[in-house]
Formats: C-alpha cells, structure tokens, sequence
C-alpha cells in the first residue's frame, strides 16, 4: 500500500493557473488525478502511466492540465492552466488501478484530497 499526498490547492481566478502535487511514499505505477465537486460523483480528470509516456485526460482539461511525474522524487504533477469557476472541487491523486484507469472504484490508494477554487 503506497501513501499518497497532495498538496498546492487554493483560491484562483478564472484564467488563473494552480500546480497541484501528489508525493507517494513509495513506488507507483499509473497515477490519476480525479476531482470531486459538491453533489457530483467523483470524476477522472488526468492520468500518467508508470514512465510518463503516456498520458489521458478528460475532454473537460485537454489543453488546458497536464500531468507530468518525477520518478526521482515519487511526485506526480498537475499543472492547471486557464482554470475556469467549474475546475472548482476537491482534487485527488490515486495510484496503480487494477482495472480501468478512468474509474476511480478501481484505485485502491488514495490522497486526502486538496481544494481548488476558482473565483470568477
């Protein structure tokens, strides 16, 4: 079992840019980013495999996040660009699904979560 943390949420503008950062304390495989805004289900919204070669995200982020890992420091990263009020949820890291990479039922090791707001 791997401990994950998160960390660098806060309080953005609309058009504003946040890093969000997931330390294991271990090794991981594939490393997702899900959100979770109030009254929804919780939602994939990135995802990097064991290299970081390859990478998906959710049609709501493309072009705008991009999740990158650095191996040396067991640290996933996601870089939020152009936030918009709607980006606003509680953002989680989760590792090594062993099932779909899209379902957040088949993560097993999850983060705290860290709050991202964005004002308009």
């Amino acid at each position: 079992q791997v401990h994950l943390v998160e960390s660098g949420g806060g309080l953005a503008q609309a058009g504003g840019s946040l890093r969000l950062s997931c330390a294991a304390s271990g090794r991981t495989f594939s490393v997702g980013w899900f959100r979770q805004a109030p009254g929804k289900e919780r939602e994939f919204v990135a995802v990097i495999s064991e290299s970081g070669g390859t990478t998906f995200y959710a049609d709501s982020v493309k072009g705008r996040f991009t999740i990158s890992r650095d191996a040396a420091k067991n640290t996933v990263y996601l870089f939020m660009n152009s936030l918009k009020p709607e980006d606003t949820a509680v953002y989680y890291c989760a590792s090594d699904p062993d099932g779909s990479w899209r379902n957040p039922e088949d993560y097993h090791d999850w983060g705290q979560g860290t709050q991202v707001t964005v004002s308009s």
